[in-house]
């Protein structure tokens, strides 16, 4: 193609490495500002926005009944999220899940899923509706407090972010991985929250550590017990960067003949339950847990593991900690507080920082709720006067509107009144004559006219407006009471003494055998060189070697180092074992050229240049 022909095909030539960049930058700002990241205003993605947003439009209140799921998400995925039903309705049930989620945002009815890590039922299945924290972050949205924009296939309009008059982005915390940057916001307690907010009103100034004593920590709603240092989390809230430790809770229960056993009954946040049994066993069944006889679920709604240990002689806090260790019964949950502000950039925010943001946004919407009524008000007495016109003057008025050929302009011009005063007029009903009372009416003009002065005083007096946004938060703490108990308690990492797991090892008699490719594996009893094994294919025996399972094993390779590993950490069972190089650090071309049970005596060492030394 020559380039008249480009021209005229009005075709832009542009380097190839340029025409990528260009777009996956698109991609990525998209990823960032409209799916990933959360606002620091309502604390929402688009996707959970639209969600509650479709919902309001069906009335879905949380006082009235409720309607099919897939009919919410079929609304939202119609009118405002050109995306995947199955993302819509994933997102809906786990704002629906009281396990992953402080304070629910949808309240549901069916089969929500569950701590096991199982799935929701379908949604032609469930129902839903909002709960009274949706609520509380779609107050007041029909009066002006928020911009709206046209949706994406421009037939109708869709909030650009919620009033919210809950702190969500806090309260519910959030999860998101975008391009180049994620977030990670863990929940809080509304309680503690308000305290911090209320404090932040009185003193702007306020410190960050200062903060930290009214929000002392995550609070899930698994429970568990965080087990950070105070230094530790002041730090990553003035940082807005950082991680909390957060264990299982667990108690002892004591059984007949002094015999006892250990309780969980609260698993760590976002810890599938039938995921970290099956880890448990797993590890119980290749001996890295040798102090375990037995773990089971005995979980109705509430958490229940019984973990049995092999002697009772053992302490329980030492178990405790080799599993705190080992398994997802501790967990680290970060801290990564970032968010897209108001300009729509995102940015790390500390916890204060993020609580200003969200009072400044509150601000904002007392102020334009405050305008709209202002608008609504003068409209009212604006009409109101030319009702008391009417009345004054109501025989002339309907001459006028009797005889005239234009009635409003002559109602205009013969009483000097406005155009929307003249068409109140003329749509009034004639059953509304009786109503027309001047007493009445000037006694509306009254009220409304002190009601548009105390707005008019409000909006120039911000003391005046902190003071309506301190009592708001007071009486969202008091509305939560019920449920603002802390879930997860704050503790201490407490102080075991190390122990050695090798004496709940079983002394048994055992095989060590070591193949010429390299694969080792360990079987019940000593097994005669008579008795023959299995091999892989073109693979034979190298050492066969009689030990204990208590035994530690020595693998001498042929660039003179040693190697001394557990029998009971070598892979046992009937099949061919594991490749040495998974459990010693072994380079590929390195074999092993001797290999014996530990003993307390003297080697001799020799190269095959007649060197050698006793060890």
């Amino acid at each position: 193609m020559d380039n008249t022909e480009i021209n005229e095909k009005n075709i832009n030539l542009t380097s190839f490495s340029k025409a990528i960049s260009e777009r996956y930058l698109s991609y990525a700002l998209s990823t960032i500002t409209s799916r990933s990241l959360p606002d620091v205003r309502d604390g929402l993605k688009p996707v959970h926005r639209r969600v509650l947003f479709a919902m309001r439009q069906l009335k879905l209140n949380y006082n009235q009944g409720y309607k099919k799921s897939a009919r919410v998400v079929g609304d939202v995925m119609g009118k405002f999220h050109p995306h995947g039903d199955g993302a819509i309705y994933d997102s809906m049930v786990r704002m629906a899940q009281d396990f992953a989620l402080r304070y629910p945002l949808v309240d549901g009815q069916g089969n929500f899923g569950n701590i096991d890590g199982d799935n929701a039922a379908a949604m032609r299945y469930t129902e839903a509706r909002m709960t009274k924290a949706a609520e509380l972050l779609l107050l007041d949205i029909d009066q002006n407090t928020v911009d709206f924009r046209v949706t994406y296939d421009d037939e109708g309009e869709e909030p650009v972010v919620l009033p919210s008059a809950f702190p969500n982005l806090l309260a519910n915390g959030s999860q998101g991985i975008a391009v180049g940057m994620a977030t990670s916001i863990p929940p809080h307690n509304i309680s503690e929250l308000s305290d911090a907010l209320l404090h932040l009103i009185k003193f702007p100034n306020a410190s960050d550590s200062t903060i930290s004593n009214f929000v002392k920590g995550p609070d899930f709603p698994t429970g568990g017990v965080l087990v950070e240092a105070k230094e530790s989390i002041e730090l990553s809230y003035k940082t807005g960067k950082g991680g909390f430790r957060l264990r299982a809770r667990w108690n002892i229960e004591k059984l007949k003949a002094g015999q006892w056993q250990i309780i969980v009954t609260e698993i760590p946040y976002q810890v599938q339950k039938s995921r970290l049994l099956e880890k448990i066993a797993e590890l119980m069944e290749s001996k890295t847990l040798p102090m375990l006889s037995d773990i089971r679920d005995e979980s109705t709604e509430s958490v229940r593991l019984i973990i049995e240990p092999k002697s009772r002689n053992l302490s329980p806090e030492m178990v405790m900690e080799t599993l705190f260790k080992k398994t997802d019964l501790e967990t680290k949950v970060s801290l990564n507080l970032n968010v897209i502000d108001e300009k729509n950039v995102p940015g790390v925010k500390s916890l204060k920082e993020a609580l200003k943001c969200w009072l400044d946004h509150r601000q904002i919407i007392l102020q334009r709720k405050s305008k709209h009524r202002q608008k609504l008000i003068e409209n009212r007495i604006n009409i109101l006067n030319g009702y008391i016109t009417v009345f004054l003057n109501l025989d002339k008025v309907i001459q006028i509107i009797r005889e005239e050929d234009r009635p409003k302009e002559v109602l205009i011009s013969y009483f000097s009144i406005n155009e929307i005063q003249a068409n109140a007029i003329l749509d009034m009903r004639l059953r509304s004559l009786r109503k027309l009372e001047e007493i009445e009416l000037k006694k509306e003009l009254n009220q409304l006219q002190n009601e548009l002065n105390n707005l008019n005083n409000l909006l120039l007096n911000f003391e005046e407006q902190w003071k309506i946004i301190y009592s708001d938060i007071k009486n969202l703490k008091k509305e939560f009471l019920d449920i603002s108990n802390r879930k997860t308690d704050i503790g201490v990492m407490p102080e075991v003494e190390d122990f050695n797991e090798d004496q709940f090892i079983v002394k048994e008699p055992i095989t060590v055998i070591l193949s010429e490719q390299g694969w080792v594996r360990t079987q019940k009893n000593h097994i005669e060189d008579t008795i023959e094994l299995k091999y892989r294919e073109g693979d034979k025996e190298k050492f066969r070697i009689h030990a204990l399972s208590t035994d530690k094993i020595v693998f001498f390779a042929d660039n003179g180092r040693v190697f001394s590993v557990s029998a009971s950490k070598l892979p046992s069972g009937r099949g061919f074992g594991e490749p040495i190089s998974l459990t010693i650090d072994l380079k590929a071309d390195t074999k092993i050229i001797s290999c014996f049970p530990f003993f307390d005596g003297n080697v001799i060492i020799a190269s095959d240049t007649g060197h050698g030394f006793k060890t």
